[in-house]
């Protein structure tokens, strides 16, 4: 399997200078979903190994590269065609959801219109955690809020507790700090499905009964 680890030093050098697309996992060790999606890049790496090469910036080690790209959140994956990022998403996916997702980026001509910023990326991740969302509620016999424009703030809250706690907490409960305690508030949290069986909805208005 192709892949190659990143720092301050020769980030530049070797993207350039790669003859195939690198897919970038910026991670670091105390990332707990970082460590839940570094072993599936690597599976889909080796199936794809003669499209891209994999390569891991460890922000830790590299505060400078991820200075220079913007990422706050991490995981973040960005795919970089001709030295220039195309396209990429934030946090954890499901293998299918990141192997669809890397079909239609490696089908894509490369351009600066396609570049990926900061604020696509972000759009293009409440997307993917919305349809997500609809997704999950389906297969449990319930529904998504209607209101599109109160479930992307719901989103915007659940990547806002990611940010300063390191997963996504239902926005609507209080976050002590303390992983084991928090763990049962991770959204879908431990109680939504009593809450909208009880209630019709979960507490936060995420899910609806259907």
């Amino acid at each position: 399997m192709s892949e190659i680890v990143l720092t301050d030093q020769n980030f530049d050098e070797e993207v350039e200078k790669a003859k195939k697309p690198v897919l970038v996992d910026f991670w670091t060790t105390w990332c707990g979903p970082c460590n839940i999606l570094s072993p599936i890049l690597e599976k889909l790496t080796k199936e794809y190994e003669d499209k891209i090469i994999l390569a891991k910036v460890n922000l830790d080690q590299a505060p400078n590269v991820g200075q220079k790209f913007g990422v706050d959140r991490i995981p973040t994956v960005v795919l970089f065609r001709n030295n220039e990022p195309v396209n990429g998403f934030i946090g954890t996916r499901p293998e299918q959801v990141i192997r669809e997702w890397l079909e239609k980026a490696l089908g894509e001509e490369g351009s600066k219109e396609e570049k990926g910023g900061e604020k696509n990326l972000e759009k293009q991740e409440i997307d993917e955690i919305i349809k997500w969302y609809k997704d999950y509620a389906e297969k449990n016999g319930f529904r998504l809020n209607p209101d599109k424009a109160a479930v992307e703030r719901l989103v915007k809250g659940l990547l806002a507790n990611e940010k300063k706690y390191g997963a996504r907490y239902c926005p609507c409960r209080r976050v002590t700090g303390k992983i084991e305690g928090d763990r049962a508030k991770i959204c879908p949290c431990k109680w939504h499905k009593e809450e909208i069986k009880k209630d019709g909805h979960c507490y936060c208005g995420l899910f609806y009964k259907k």
